[in-house]
């Protein structure tokens, strides 16, 4: 299974070879253009065999075949509620009681199964690579790369925005840049520390609205640590409703109130701005309400 795509060479690049113009101006991995090089007409300058070193010309036609890899997940048949697809990328709603991927404690019922078996009945490799990863009891927008040119050129590159019910009342907005790292190489646990943190951190927050004794905050991300806007809001004081692993509110709810609500890219073929966005699930409502 292959994705095709067709560039036509404007004026710009005229004398360019095909590595720059794959690699610096499209943003092709180096690795990436020798897997296309050694694909069977993987390249195609005016409809002949082409290699990189090859000069580009005002009006030429470049065509690049790019190869789908197998990632050997398990297609197993699991509910997705798909916001967008297309050639290149898939959207999903994710929901907070499936897990990202397959570990011990979760076989077959992960989001990459669900997308490997959706994949697989439309006749595509079962290969999932989502851009970013959420935790399990965490909902939202994931972002899915359908082929190696998407998953390279979105890699770290997803602006996305979260939206979390707190403990207790904030108003205004903030930052919270204070290091993370893991007491226990055996647990997933994190904790905040200055002297003992590894990994630079920073989460910013706005508040949204108060509710009795919460608030709905708005957070996004200078990095992406695990577990960070739970483990940094925590650390202020204001853990959230329903994180019994850092907290103690409003844990009935069973899974952080934690949801990605808006996640935008530049498209990794088109170059067009996407957003994508999603509702947060019923429970922030109920716990808005009983608050």
């Amino acid at each position: 299974m292959y994705r095709a795509i067709e560039y036509s060479v404007d004026e710009q690049y005229d004398g360019m070879k095909i590595f720059t113009f794959l690699k610096y101006k499209n943003g092709f991995s180096t690795k990436l253009i020798r897997t296309i090089k050694n694909t069977e007409n993987g390249i195609l300058l005016n409809g002949n065999f082409a290699k990189t070193i090859e000069l580009l010309h005002t009006g030429d036609n470049l065509r690049v075949l790019i190869p789908s890899d197998d990632a050997g997940i398990e297609p197993i048949d699991c509910e997705l509620d798909i916001v967008y697809e297309d050639e290149d990328i898939l959207v999903i709603n994710k929901s907070p009681y499936m897990a990202m991927h397959p570990t011990h404690n979760h076989q077959g019922d992960t989001l990459a199964n669900g997308v490997a078996s959706y994949l697989a009945k439309k006749g595509k490799p079962c290969t999932f690579r989502a851009v970013g990863r959420l935790d399990k009891g965490t909902s939202g927008i994931v972002i899915c790369a359908l082929n190696p040119l998407a998953a390279c050129k979105l890699s770290g590159k997803v602006k996305k925005e979260y939206t979390a019910v707190v403990k207790g009342v904030l108003t205004g907005e903030g930052t919270v840049d204070v290091p993370i790292y893991r007491p226990d190489p055996m647990k997933t646990l994190r904790a905040c520390s200055y002297e003992l943190g590894t990994e630079n951190a920073v989460t910013h927050w706005r508040a949204a609205g108060n509710h009795g004794d919460c608030t709905v905050i708005k957070l996004n991300l200078e990095t992406g640590r695990t577990h960070q806007i739970r483990v940094h809001m925590a650390y202020i004081g204001h853990p959230l409703a329903g994180d019994g692993y850092y907290g103690d509110f409003r844990t009935e709810f069973g899974h952080q109130l934690l949801h990605c609500g808006k996640a935008e890219i530049i498209h990794p073929v088109t170059g067009e701005k996407m957003t994508f966005s999603s509702d947060p699930p019923d429970e922030f409502r109920i716990c808005i309400e009983s608050a």
